[in-house]
């Protein structure tokens, strides 16, 4: 048995709740070293011990027993595994907390969490460093919308969410408003991204501080209108195929793009790539996902396994990452 004692903490404030602790009951059941769980419920407050697993098993927590900062022997821990996906979680600020601490964590860091987390930001820095990116504007709740450069249709997203939380697509025949609403509801700042019609999606899994080790290439196929919340977290909804079906050449350049992208941006650990190819065969990078899924759904875990690599092979490489 390891010595490496691990703590893994899930939940969360976001609109991800419920899928951070999906991925938590797949990584407590792989995990190859000693591992505590704590969940942050969604008022904030901290839930360990037995009171922890009880919310992991029913999937959800409303209120926590121990406001932050909660009681916990930090020092007892090697590692900290943060699986919270969305805003207070994956956007700097627990990291920033775990730099206080001296804690070694799995992941990126403050600044690349902080950057990929905003859609905004995030293709600013990426389109600067000579990487495709859809076509955006954005703008904050307050401002008056901007003329755009492209027509619907488009989509409208927060700057600052994931799981396509807030997402909506906008189509001709719309004006767009309830979209904004909505995507106001859980961000301050919006992103309005040029619709592509009849794109294919494709993932690659990354691992590693500095350098980055690729995956094999994955294509996501779905009959709903996007890939949406429903989609991917609803099993059956959505089709993965590992390895998707592309030109060697095709493969060459989103290997490229997505360990340029993670070194640019200054990612670590691990990170999901996505991107979008176009009818006319050219290729965007649409985002960077610092603490991809882990539910049974997940294309992360899904892509390292066709790579050849098992579950808790993947985890302990993820912990040793986090040490070094």
């Amino acid at each position: 048995m390891s010595n490496l004692r691990v703590l893994l903490i899930a939940g969360g404030r976001s609109g991800e709740h419920e899928v951070s602790l999906s991925s938590a009951r797949g990584v407590l059941a792989a995990m190859p070293h000693p591992t505590d769980l704590a969940v942050i419920a969604k008022d904030g407050k901290w839930l360990l011990g037995q009171a922890a697993q009880r919310a992991l098993h029913t999937g959800s927590a409303e209120e926590g027993e121990h406001a932050f900062p909660p009681p916990i022997e930090w020092r007892a821990y090697a590692v900290a595994f943060p699986l919270l996906h969305g805003t207070l979680g994956e956007d700097g600020t627990i990291q920033g907390f775990f730099e206080i601490l001296g804690l070694p964590y799995v992941g990126a860091g403050v600044t690349a969490s902080a950057l990929c987390m905003d859609k905004d930001l995030c293709k600013r820095v990426l389109a600067q460093a000579g990487i495709p990116v859809v076509p955006w504007v954005s703008f904050y709740r307050g401002d008056p919308v901007p003329p755009l450069p492209f027509p619907a249709p488009y989509f409208v997203k927060p700057a600052n969410t994931g799981s396509s939380v807030g997402v909506s697509k906008v189509k001709t025949d719309q004006d767009g408003r309830e979209a904004l609403e909505e995507a106001f509801r859980w961000d301050r700042k919006v992103v309005i991204e040029q619709g592509l019609e009849g794109v294919r999606e494709l993932e690659i899994a990354l691992l590693g501080n500095i350098y980055a080790e690729p995956s094999v290439i994955g294509e996501i196929s779905y009959q709903s209108e996007f890939y949406d919340y429903q989609t991917k977290y609803t099993e059956g909804l959505a089709h993965m195929r590992i390895p998707a079906r592309i030109p060697a050449e095709l493969e060459k350049r989103i290997r490229e793009l997505a360990v340029a992208a993670y070194r640019v941006l200054g990612v670590r650990g691990m990170a999901r790539v996505d991107f979008f190819l176009s009818q006319d065969g050219t290729l965007y990078l649409n985002e960077l996902n610092t603490i991809p899924g882990f539910t049974p759904t997940s294309m992360y875990p899904k892509l390292w396994q066709a790579s050849g690599m098992r579950y808790p092979e993947l985890l302990d490489r993820l912990v040793r990452l986090a040490l070094s």
